[in-house]
């Protein structure tokens, strides 16, 4: 036999319940605290640093906002409300900074809305950059990396650096906001392994030999991936953005030379940035398999990178890279024009 329960523990079981579910942040990252009167309460769409003295804050209807706190603090001058709020700040802030923000929001209805997000600060100074070298094989204490070349100065702030085929977080590393010179050498290691003072220091100042880690030299720019596991493949898709998602420089990898892509994150991957104009093939279409630079060659040589050919311009096709010849990568420093012949 069923016995019912009171009204009053129903409804304090119910209550219990629906304050849990209203306060279940939404990521590690971006938290939001739903509170009010009606179901339809606003959504949260996203923030960018639209300038050097003005933050947006997008939300899915007119909000009104109650609050507005960041860390480290910004000289807020005045606030403006809608479905898209402005932040108008009093002075200039430095480029590619990282901030946390905490805005609390409210609609018509009295619904009400926090958000707690990190975000960077405009920089207008990201400078012209290529992917210039990669190694996709590892052997303790060597690891994969990435190294770009600077082409102008400027500030590398906020710029991002994605893997496609790390299916778990493809974004892998934002920079942070350092000064560069025309003609860097930058080498983000893609995995944190070793121990001991000096070892895996981030160069964000001027003097490029604080790092003593494995391929850290003392002219390049050292940086280096919180990470353990593997990022990088010999089949993958490899690609610099900036704040407005716009693709800087961009490489795409195929161990074989297959009709298409057997995975839809690398499809996805292509179509983007064949979209963009970030890699192209001939025909017109999105790019695949064959027309990535296939990287068969490095079979599970240390030794040997995939190098972009310092003699041609940039063409964003395979044809401007190579996979260098035994004994011939060279993180950090100008590539080596000698190629891997079977």
């Amino acid at each position: 036999m069923k016995i019912p329960l009171p009204l009053e523990v129903f409804r304090a079981l119910f209550f219990g319940f629906l304050v849990s579910w209203i306060w279940v942040s939404c990521s590690i990252e971006e938290t939001t605290q739903i509170l009010g009167k009606h179901s339809q309460a606003p959504a949260y769409l996203g923030c960018r640093a639209a300038s050097s003295r003005e933050i947006q804050f997008n939300f899915s209807q007119s909000v009104q906002v109650l609050s507005f706190n960041s860390d480290p603090p910004l000289p807020v001058q005045e606030i403006t409300d809608g479905s898209q709020v402005q932040i108008i700040l009093s002075g200039d802030i430095p480029g590619g900074e990282p901030y946390t923000v905490d805005i609390l929001v409210k609609d018509e209805e009295g619904n009400t809305l926090n958000v707690l997000v990190p975000f960077r600060s405009r920089n207008e100074r990201i400078p012209r950059v290529l992917i210039n070298e990669l190694r996709t094989e590892y052997s303790k204490p060597k690891t994969e990396f990435v190294e770009l070349k600077t082409l102008e100065a400027g500030n590398l702030g906020a710029l991002r650096l994605y893997i496609a085929g790390y299916t778990a977080n493809p974004l892998v590393f934002e920079f942070p906001a350092v000064e560069v010179a025309a003609g860097e050498y930058i080498l983000v290691h893609l995995r944190s392994i070793e121990n001991g003072e000096g070892v895996m220091v981030n160069e964000i100042g001027t003097n490029l030999a604080l790092s003593g880690g494995a391929d850290a030299g003392a002219l390049s720019r050292d940086l280096w991936v919180p990470a353990s596991e593997k990022l990088l493949h010999k089949t993958d898709a490899v690609y610099l953005m900036d704040q407005d998602d716009r693709v800087i420089d961009a490489v795409m990898l195929s161990e074989h030379d297959d009709p298409w892509w057997s995975k839809e994150h690398f499809v996805q991957a292509a179509d983007l940035l064949y979209q963009q104009g970030a890699w192209v093939q001939g025909a017109g279409t999105i790019p695949g398999p064959p027309d990535a630079v296939i990287t068969a060659g490095i079979k599970t040589a240390m030794t040997r990178s995939i190098c972009r050919d310092k003699n041609l311009p940039d063409t964003n096709t395979k044809a401007d890279w190579y996979i260098a010849a035994t004994g011939k990568a060279t993180p950090g420093t100008e590539n080596d024009s000698t190629r891997y012949v079977e």
